[in-house]
């Protein structure tokens, strides 16, 4: 079965930066096929979407991340990344990975990574 399983997650002060990413298993062809996305749920919020990258190649951005946020992703590897610079405290969060193939109405998560940004 397909898997997601994120990494790169941690502690780190306002202003610096993280590197997450997301490594999908057991997909065959569906990654390549699938938007990819990064969502993030706070304590007593409800989770959000922060990135997101189509099979294509295009994406899209919280306005609250954008311009510090980047979404890649790399088929061959079956891998998606968010690059988070200039992280402030209000980007803690467990950050979560989804993977949506949308002929199937598949929708699939990881485990989710913590990231706590000090102040």
């Amino acid at each position: 079965q397909v898997q997601l399983v994120e990494s790169g997650g941690g502690l780190v002060q306002a202003g610096g930066s993280l590197r997450l990413s997301c490594a999908v298993s057991n997909s065959g062809m569906i990654f390549r096929l699938s938007a990819m996305g990064w969502y993030r749920q706070a304590p007593g919020k409800q989770r959000e979407l922060v990135a997101a990258v189509t099979s294509g190649g295009s994406t899209d951005y919280a306005d609250s991340v954008k311009g510090r946020f980047t979404i890649s992703r790399d088929n061959a590897k079956k891998t998606v990344s968010l690059q988070m610079n200039s992280l402030k405290p209000e980007d803690t969060a467990i950050y979560y990975c989804n993977l949506h193939f949308a002929l199937s109405g598949m929708d699939l998560w990881g485990q989710g990574t913590q990231v706590t940004v000090s102040s």
